[in-house]
């Protein structure tokens, strides 16, 4: 049976109230339930126990981090989580410091992390269509992916040990919502992830 926290790193905003992220976080929970995981939630905008979350993230085997996209980066409330919870866990229950050592302390930075078992997913909402991604031709991301620019979220999650899956992305959701197809390209990702974990546990 897997162990699945589950992050929800929305920070509530006049435009922005989270109804789709919270969406999109009881769908996970209900697919795992149904599985026979054991879930756990995090909401970053409500009060948390710091410790307790450093001990939700050890106990984790898979860990979703859902949250919107907000000026190319992290929700604010979601990035004072992670400078508390992961600097909390710098003892190593997370990682042991940086990942260096007396012996070599210019080698291996960021390569000391303990939850080389968990496996996380980014699971994203964008104000930006699908389009303005993956094409050279967009000026603005200039032919980079979601991923390329939510490269300093997953080096902090490898720099605590855990390993990517595929990240899943819902996109125009302000000015061309689509969210029936949002909710049915999430079940089906859920699945397909599922079925990788089972894959490389068998």
């Amino acid at each position: 049976m897997s162990k699945v926290l589950i992050i929800n790193g929305h920070t509530p905003a006049p435009i922005s109230p989270g109804r789709l992220n919270a969406s999109l976080v009881d769908r996970a929970r209900l697919f795992f339930e149904e599985k026979g995981s054991e879930v756990k939630i995090t909401n970053v905008s409500d009060v948390y126990d710091v410790e307790a979350e450093v001990e939700r993230l050890t106990w984790a085997d898979i860990v979703i981090f859902q949250y919107p996209v907000n000026w190319m980066g992290l929700p604010w409330g979601f990035k004072k989580y992670l400078d508390e919870v992961l600097s909390a866990g710098l003892n190593g229950r997370l990682c042991a410091g940086d990942g260096r050592s007396e012996a070599a302390p210019k080698a291996n930075y960021g390569m000391g992390g303990s939850l080389i078992e968990t496996r996380y997913m980014l699971s994203l909402t964008f104000n930006a269509p699908s389009e303005a991604f993956d094409d050279p031709s967009e000026e603005f991301f200039g032919g980079k992916s979601v991923d390329d620019l939510m490269w300093p979220m997953h080096l902090n999650a490898k720099f605590i040990g855990m390993r990517q899956l595929p990240t899943f992305s819902a996109y125009d959701v302000f000015k061309n919502p689509e969210i029936a197809d949002n909710f049915e390209r999430f079940d089906l990702h859920l699945r397909s992830v599922s079925q990788h974990l089972e894959v490389a546990a068998s």
